[in-house]
């Protein structure tokens, strides 16, 4: 998830910059948001290992929900206040800090709220089809194949659990953030 966040902040800042870039990601941005995971998983077994393939396909599915909603943030950017900080002289960290920042954030974390649950399922999923060693994905296949219902709503129970916990600390964590930027009270 972290990769997919980075990596699809920096592609979004990139392609809102450079109208070229952007054209050559819409394509590939376009084929990871549509084709099912499935078929991502299967075909990534050819090249990858099934202990790495989860990860890859998290990244996959996190990476255009990250990339499209920053992209649109910096888009939807008001352009008076983009042009009031070049009048008073902003410096490119002061105009990220309190003109990008405040524009992009609500999308930043609608990203990452939604990223975080699908990179869980996507990833799971993944590591179903893949199997590999020691994994939740296997435990929930074992419980499929010897029909242990226990045992998968036991799983699935702890995959929704952690999911949730680790979701809402990231964005508690993006509210500390959001409210440090802004000044708002002593966190």
């Amino acid at each position: 998830f972290g990769l997919a966040a980075l990596l699809g902040i920096l592609a979004a800042v990139g392609a809102a910059r450079y109208t070229r870039f952007r054209e050559l990601m819409a394509p590939l941005v376009s084929v990871m948001k549509t084709t099912p995971v499935a078929s991502f998983v299967i075909l990534a077994l050819f090249w990858f290992s099934s202990r790495s393939l989860s990860v890859f396909i998290s990244f996959l599915m996190v990476f255009p929900i990250v990339y499209t909603n920053i992209l649109q943030g910096i888009l939807q950017t008001d352009t008076q206040l983009l042009e009031m900080g070049q009048v008073f002289g902003l410096s490119v960290k002061k105009k990220i800090r309190y003109i990008y920042f405040p524009q992009v954030f609500p999308y930043l974390r609608s990203a990452f709220a939604v990223g975080l649950g699908l990179c869980w399922k996507a990833g799971t999923a993944a590591e179903v089809i893949g199997i590999p060693d020691g994994s939740i994905g296997e435990r929930l296949q074992e419980a499929k194949i010897y029909l242990q219902m226990p045992d998968l709503f036991a799983w699935t129970v702890t995959i929704i659990v952690v999911s949730l916990l680790i979701e809402k600390l990231i964005l508690w964590l993006l509210d500390v953030i959001d409210r440090r930027n802004r000044g708002i009270g002593k966190v």
